[in-house]
């Protein structure tokens, strides 16, 4: 098997930490838009349902794109 050298070591383990943030990413967003139409649908609060899916969204934006 053939070593792989520190520049590639480097570049895969930076995709690999991409996906990764990715895949987190996309996970919590799931969670908040779920939990906010189980609000709004089960519920009945429209209005805080609302507010809990824009928000959250763009706080998590903000937070996975200030993310090392």
């Amino acid at each position: 098997m053939a070593e792989a050298s520190n520049a590639e070591y480097r570049a895969h383990f930076e995709t690999y930490s991409s996906f990764n943030k990715l895949v987190m990413f996309m996970v919590l967003w799931l969670a908040l838009i779920l939990s906010s139409m189980a609000l709004g649908l089960v519920a009945h609060v429209g209005f805080l349902s609302i507010l809990l899916g824009v928000g959250g969204t763009i706080v998590l934006l903000a937070a996975f794109a200030i993310m090392n």
